[in-house]
């Protein structure tokens, strides 16, 4: 008789079909016994999810040791079990793997990528999912896992330990993350829940000080405990990766460290990022000392908590000055009042306590006249940062912002940096951000629903401790250009500065780095530092020509609309797919687009589309409309300089223009995807390489068919394109590759076996035993209906679910048919 059994997943990613080639010589071990016949609903929930996700790294001079904890949930009203694929990290040296669940040790098995490329292809062909693509040349690793009971969860734990590789000076730490961020409700193959907790913690310890610690994917926490100790960290709830998690950093015994990593596209000029940081522990007489003028807004609407914690944030900050500053504070309202008349000695620091301890709020906002004041008391001799704290917009004495702009300008000396700080929604944004950026400082602003207090201290705890000011770099024979931030800031003790630019030809540069201690000038040279002539690390494009669009944005704010700049903006964003105020990637389709497949489908909840075939040249009058809408808005007003529309729109183009990871830059941003040194958009039903053109040669392939395999054997290079999905137009030595897909599951492939795989080509084209079941996904706008298919013959194949850990680790919410066939009992 036949039993009817659900199998539930245990998988990242994708619906893995497990298979033996015979009874005697299984390719993969087996899964648990049989669970007992259960009731067969009509729509098959998502029930499994992952709650809790651990990420836990040692490093010990290059030596990381990775330990992985996850607890998985079912929530549903039947047992789950499924088996665990674990994609091991690219180029990683492993000496030690094991796996745990719920304290006790699990078998399981390490794979050579020959064996893992027919698990690997085998899921893209059954599946119609192209993700795993992406890690096609590594091994694997595979452990089947205990049932989870209904209600009941598991807690899996995964060590491993590994050498780190280091190149160009950088020592790389890489966990493989990535899930695909397009998820739809009609999954079953893809989780459709994102992870409850997910939490990266790094403790790096090293016998060389430590110098650049970097990370270009994820916003992480750097804790330095000293030259020669780190923590790291990351942590972030109901949350979907969208990239792997990739850590930089350096090692040297020098008082400033510099490294340089680089790509080279082919036939173009290259990009680079220098990353520079000074040691932790500086010695007192290395510290820049410097005038630090802390100016307050007391004018009446900053009455209660504002005043409350401006005067924290004050008090603070007067905590924190260096033995040799210089300080002096100045409030002002309808008329200015100082502390003291100039700059005072950090004896005075207890007397300008008492005087910060009565600051009230009360009058108008006279912003020309205390900029005015403040400006005149600059020693011209000292480095001076003034740190300028308001909360409303002039309303006395000069009250036209293009006059007030013009004042500061005519007034500030070279040696001057102005941090501006806007309180609230009801601050002029242009005048704030114009008058820090043309004083080599940064605006910032505290929302109605955040500390004054916590935001400035969290500044001055960066900027505390100066190492080198007035920087200059000489570039020698490295031809820089483009090269941003612009202008250059500090160098402070603990922290790094991260330079992005382009350069013409690759090999050996030196790089000098010129800068101001207490008067006096020094020097640094870097001389063991190369230039890719080849490849290389692309996401130091996209975070390039984030930092150009974010100045090209800022000078259009200041400085007005200009075609030039909006036709630049536009085409670096749409090549990069980098999302802006200029550019969108949604724009509505005249006629009715063409449907994903299921598994692309699901933008923002949206109902199935219905399938049509993919039309090129339709595309290219989309893209065409996305440049289209962008010009337009050269006719629009100039956005609004108040209101909380402003402040946002002035923090989003300080990210741009301050990225230092690929979260600035868009990635992870509904409707878009990138892969190496692409962007994909989704459009007319197909994700479509933002570089394409009507007028390229074109070459369609039918996705998993034996051309389109026979395309991966020949450019395994360009597999992770081909991972972005199924139905995708990618451009490629000068052709626009069409990739297409029916969208129907494969019913029958042969079988192989994996052990007499002679190398890479063979295991290419996986074959899968007859008996193999599969199963119909039909759409539907509320649900996934799978619907099983008899099997050819009798045997045992079952479906399970991988958590394919290099996909992101997720556990997909999906649970599927298994049917077992046998004699009567």
């Amino acid at each position: 008789m036949r039993i009817p059994v659900l199998v539930a997943a245990l998988i990242l990613g994708l619906l893995v079909p497990m298979t033996s080639v015979n009874a005697q010589e299984p390719t993969m071990p087996p899964l648990p016994t049989p669970l007992p016949p259960v009731p067969m609903p009509d729509v098959w929930p998502a029930s499994v999810r992952i709650g809790l996700y651990r990420v836990a790294v040692t490093v010990v001079d290059q030596i990381a040791t990775t330990h992985v904890e996850q607890v998985f949930a079912n929530d549903g009203s039947i047992p789950a079990e499924g088996t665990y694929l674990f994609p091991i990290p690219e180029q990683a040296a492993i000496d030690e793997f094991n796996m745990v669940v719920d304290g006790q040790q699990v078998e399981g098995q390490i794979m050579d990528r020959h064996e893992a490329r027919v698990i690997y292809d085998s899921i893209v062909r059954q599946q119609r999912d192209p993700a795993l693509l992406e890690y096609i040349g590594r091994d694997l690793f595979q452990a089947s896992i205990f049932p989870i009971p209904p209600g009941g969860q598991r807690t899996i734990e995964l060590t491993y330990s590994q050498v780190l590789p280091m190149d160009a000076g950088l020592i790389h730490y890489r966990y493989p993350l990535r899930v695909n961020p397009f998820i739809g409700e009609m999954s079953g193959v893809r989780y459709t829940t994102p992870i409850g907790q997910l939490a990266i913690s790094m403790n790096i310890r090293s016998t060389t000080p430590l110098k650049a610690i970097y990370s270009p994917s994820h916003d992480v926490a750097v804790l330095r405990e000293d030259d020669f100790a780190a923590q790291i960290g990351y942590e972030e709830n109901n949350v979907t990766p969208t990239t792997d998690f990739d850590l930089f950093y350096s090692v040297d015994a020098g008082e400033i460290g510099a490294s340089l990593v680089s790509y080279k596209p082919a036939g173009e000029d290259g990009y680079f990022l220098l990353l520079v940081a000074p040691k932790v522990e500086v010695d007192p007489e290395d510290v820049v000392a410097r005038d630090i003028l802390l100016v307050l807004d007391t004018s009446g609407s900053m009455d209660g908590p504002k005043i409350q914690q401006a005067r924290n944030a004050l008090q603070h900050v007067l905590g924190k000055l260096n033995p040799d500053d210089r300080f002096n504070i100045i409030n002002f309202s309808t008329g200015v009042h100082q502390f003291e008349r100039g700059p005072q000695p950090i004896s005075q620091v207890e007397a300008a306590q008492r005087f910060v301890a009565g600051l009230e709020a009360v009058g108008g906002t006279d912003i020309n006249r205390v900029l005015l004041e403040t400006l005149a008391q600059v020693d011209p001799e000292r480095p001076t940062v003034v740190i300028f704290l308001t909360d409303g917009l002039p309303t006395e004495g000069e009250v036209n912002v293009p006059r007030i702009l013009d004042n500061v300008r005519q007034n500030t000396k070279d040696n001057v940096q102005i941090f501006a700080f806007g309180v609230g929604d009801d601050v002029n944004t242009l005048l704030l951000d114009s008058i820090s950026r043309e004083n080599s400082g940064t605006s910032a602003y505290v929302r109605p629903n955040q500390a004054i207090d916590e935001v400035v201290s969290a500044f001055y705890a960066e900027v505390a401790t100066p190492v080198l000011s007035n920087l200059a770099f000489d570039f020698g024979k490295l031809h820089a250009e483009d090269v941003y931030p612009y202008p250059l800031p500090d160098l402070f003790a603990g922290s790094q500065l991260v330079l992005a630019g382009r350069y013409r030809t690759g090999g050996p540069v030196q790089i000098g780095l010129t800068g101001m201690v207490n008067g006096q000038p020094k020097t640094f040279m870097f001389d063991d530092l190369t230039l890719r002539t080849e490849k290389g690390e692309p996401y130091i494009a996209r975070l390039w020509a984030t930092r150009k669009i974010g100045h090209l944005l800022n000078e259009i704010r200041l400085h007005g609309q200009n075609r030039e700049l909006v036709d630049e903006i536009v085409s670096l964003a749409t090549r990069h797919g980098i999302a802006t105020p200029f550019t969108s990637f949604f724009v509505p389709e005249p006629e009715q687009p063409v449907a994903a497949p299921p598994w692309d489908q699901g933008m923002g909840g949206a109902a199935p589309l219905p399938t049509m075939s993919p039309a090129p040249g339709r595309v290219e009058e989309v893209l065409k409309q996305v440049e289209a809408s962008a010009k337009a808005l050269m006719e629009m007003p100039s956005a609004p300089a108040t209101g909380a529309s402003a402040v946002q729109e002035s923090i989003a183009r300080r990210a741009l223009s301050a990225a230092d990871t690929l979260a600035a830059t868009g990635e992870g941003t509904q409707g878009l995807r990138h892969a190496l040194d692409k962007a994909f958009a989704h459009q007319a039903g197909l994700w479509v390489d933002t570089t394409y053109r009507d007028v390229l040669p074109k070459q369609e392939l039918a996705f998993g068919s034996e051309a389109y395999f026979d395309f991966l054997v020949e450019h395994p290079e360009w597999s992770p394109y081909l991972a972005v999905s199924s139905s995708l137009i990618v451009v490629l030595d000068g052709t626009a590759y069409v990739i297409t897909d029916s969208g129907e599951p494969s019913s029958q492939v042969p079988a192989v076996d994996t052990a007499s795989v002679p190398d890479e080509t063979a295991a290419l084209t996986p074959e899968l035993p007859a008996t193999l079941e599969t199963v119909t996904v039909t759409p539907s706008p509320e649900a996934v209906v799978i619907q099983p298919t008899q099997p050819s013959s009798a045997g045992q194949a079952p479906f399970c679910f991988a958590p394919a850990f290099g996909i992101g680790l997720l556990l997909l919410p999906a649970v599927l048919l298994r049917r077992r066939t046998g004699p009567s009992s």
